[in-house]
């Protein structure tokens, strides 16, 4: 296994990928029709970064670059306890820096207005303006089943080499359904990112992006642990033995 410092370098690349892919489709590219990309196109760009990621580094880290993700494959028994707080803190601070290079490349255009940063919130910060109540049920839910997937698609039985296409098509889905509710989090690294840049009444509602994504992810990797026990999880179960000596 890779020590830990290379995994935690692959997350910190990873969650910054994500974050200036996704996020930069939205600041860039969203807001001039004439590129037609859309809604469609900054859920796309959020797949691609995940499923791209994936492959390039996911046989180093686990290819988790979401805080909840950790949380929810803890839940599984499929991440290590001395890996969870390394690994967020490693996916936060990717996320970070990818948000200040947003900053730093948008603001080099004449009248550029940030506006929201392509930060996530609930009612008058939802782009649809949609409850607290509402954007912290989709959060649960979205990061319910996208655990779910993750997990699903890298046990044994399923097809090998092929989960990066389902997950990444998974968080394209996730995007398209709720970009209107909340912008779209289930990642609280993504969340936090933006937020720092975007003002501080985006940095008072990211405990719902926290909370919701955790509480969703862990659900989600404990349905998971059940279901596919015990053939997605003795195989970690052996590494972590490994690592413990």
């Amino acid at each position: 296994m890779p020590p830990l410092s290379k995994r935690l370098f692959a997350e910190m690349l990873g969650t910054f990928w994500l974050v200036f892919g996704g996020c930069g489709a939205a600041v860039f590219a969203a807001g001039f029709p004439e590129l037609g990309i859309g809604f469609v196109g900054v859920s796309l760009a959020f797949g691609l970064t995940v499923l791209t990621m994936a492959y390039a580094v996911g046989h180093i880290s686990g290819g988790h670059f979401n805080p909840a993700v950790t949380i929810g494959l803890w839940s599984a028994g499929r991440c290590a306890n001395h890996h969870v707080l390394p690994y967020m803190a490693a996916q936060v601070a990717g996320a970070i820096a990818a948000a200040g290079m947003l900053w730093m490349i948008a603001s080099g255009q004449p009248g550029w207005v940030p506006g929201g940063f392509a930060a996530n919130g609930y009612g008058e910060l939802s782009p649809g303006k949609y409850s607290m109540e509402a954007g912290f049920a989709v959060e649960v839910v979205l990061s319910f089943f996208f655990v779910f997937i993750i997990i699903g698609t890298t046990s044994k039985g399923a097809a090998v080499g092929f989960a990066g296409i389902p997950i990444g098509l998974a968080l394209t889905l996730i995007h398209l359904i709720s970009i209107p509710v909340t912008n779209t989090s289930v990642n609280p690294a993504r969340s936090t990112g933006p937020a720092l840049f975007a003002g501080s009444e985006y940095v008072a509602q990211l405990w719902l992006f926290w909370v919701a994504p955790m509480a969703g992810a862990f659900l989600g990797g404990a349905l998971a642990r059940w279901q596919y026990e015990p053939a997605a999880v003795v195989e970690e179960r052996v590494i972590d033995k490994v690592e413990a000596r």
